[in-house]
């Protein structure tokens, strides 16, 4: 199938590309970017006004299957996914079981080529069952299909154990996706620890939870030479380790979710547990440091740690609710509204950190526009303004405190190999 896209303004990161152009797919593959192609094709769609990229990539979802697909399944997510204009996802691995052998790796992998509309790339465990004891299957794991390992959301607290994995996974040359959370420090606690949370009457998480094990990590990952990203970081001390480990020439990236570049504790105003999250909404300073840090480059990548929970889940006291919120259908128009309409970003720099930046992290040939490239595709209406509307998502969850929040940008046409998953902003 032939489909030409027209009269688009073309970002290509990956070939510091950026201007108007239309572009030819054929069999899948992206057959000719040019000033102006005049061919005869099965569809064309005229991109006038609207921004062509690479197919967005998300590298820190959570998808609950195996085990809870009462709140996600691997073909929702990926519903939810295309919708939010993402071709790319990447399943962390605390699933039930864990994703920690082979076998689970050929289970998602499987099941996603059945029923999954995008590439789903999976994470695998570092340790067995999560449990920071000993080390997984990594080989066979890599062998199955995994493009990076993780034990997100619970970090290896022995650093022994986390050493002598940092040293093997180096043999697989696979990055490290570590969640930087000293779980005795963050005890009890609610929400950022502060003047707000003790007006509220809630138990405080200190910032200094995340950045002991942030620090920790980057000691760790430069005496192994590892490839160390830190999944979903929050606050101003957090960054400045990070900011310093790349200025010695260390391998260190890092990721933020849109929910920590636009809200901060001060956003918790009632007790809506669509507000909790790990790690919290840090304060105003960690907001600033957030948008300064994506600005100047310190942050790598925009990830959504996209947490579907059912119902029951969320509405109940804050103090017993899970953490976290769905994420693939606001990340983009939040992006585009609070840094891109504000100045932080240009367009170009959001889209690197949504497709070339994370492609090069996770080593795999996605992320571009290159003739010949796989046609993943997004085309996206910067301008397009609504609100949004939690009873319309893709994802089986609702839980985000978003919703009724006005923002523009849209992806009107998600392309996957050639496929056009969404048209018009609306899933086909």
């Amino acid at each position: 199938m032939k489909i030409l896209i027209k009269n688009g303004l073309l970002l290509d990161p990956a070939n510091n590309k950026e201007g108007v152009y239309d572009l030819l797919i054929e069999d899948g593959k992206i057959k000719e970017v040019s000033s102006k192609i005049e061919t005869a094709a099965d569809k064309i769609i005229d991109a006038s006004n609207m921004w062509i990229t690479p197919g967005l990539i998300d590298m820190h979802v959570h998808l609950r299957e195996p085990g809870a697909k009462h709140k996600e399944t691997i073909a929702t997510g990926a519903k939810s996914a295309a919708a939010g204009g993402f071709t790319t996802i990447c399943p962390m691995p605390n699933t039930s079981p864990v994703v920690d052998n082979e076998i689970i790796v050929e289970y998602i992998t499987s099941k996603a080529k059945k029923e999954a509309c995008v590439n789903i790339l999976p994470v695998g465990a570092i340790t067995k069952n999560l449990e920071g004891l000993e080390i997984a299957s990594i080989g066979e794991m890599k062998d199955a299909g995994i493009v990076a390992v993780s034990d997100d959301g619970n970090t290896i607290e022995n650093a022994a154990v986390f050493k002598t994995a940092m040293k093997y996974i180096n043999m697989f040359e696979l990055p490290i996706l570590a969640h930087c959370e000293d779980k005795k420090l963050v005890g009890k606690g609610q929400i950022n620890a502060g003047v707000h949370a003790d007006t509220m009457g809630f138990k405080g998480i200190s910032t200094d939870s995340e950045e002991v094990i942030v620090s920790r990590d980057i000691i760790l990952a430069k005496s192994t030479g590892a490839k160390l990203h830190v999944c979903h970081v929050s606050t101003a001390g957090s960054l400045k380790y990070i900011k310093m480990a790349k200025s010695e020439g260390q391998t260190v990236t890092t990721e933020v979710t849109p929910h920590h570049f636009t809200l901060c504790d001060e956003d918790i105003t009632d007790y809506d547990a669509n507000f909790k999250m790990s790690p919290p909404l840090r304060s105003k300073k960690d907001l600033e440091a957030i948008k300064a840090a994506l600005k100047d480059g310190t942050i790598d990548v925009i990830a959504t740690d996209h947490a579907p929970h059912h119902l029951d889940d969320k509405n109940c006291e804050f103090e017993i609710a899970s953490n976290g919120i769905v994420g693939l259908e606001t990340a983009l128009p939040l992006a585009i509204t609070e840094l891109v309409d504000t100045g932080i970003l240009t367009p170009m720099e959001l889209i690197a950190k949504l497709t070339s930046n994370p492609a090069k992290i996770l080593n795999i040939d996605k992320g571009t526009l290159s003739v010949g490239a796989c046609a993943d595709i997004t085309i996206i209406d910067p301008s397009c303004e609504y609100t949004i509307d939690k009873t319309k998502f893709l994802s089986m969850s609702f839980n985000t405190p978003f919703d009724g929040r006005k923002v523009k940008g849209k992806a009107m046409y998600t392309i996957v190999g050639g496929s056009v998953v969404v048209e018009e902003g609306s899933f086909k």
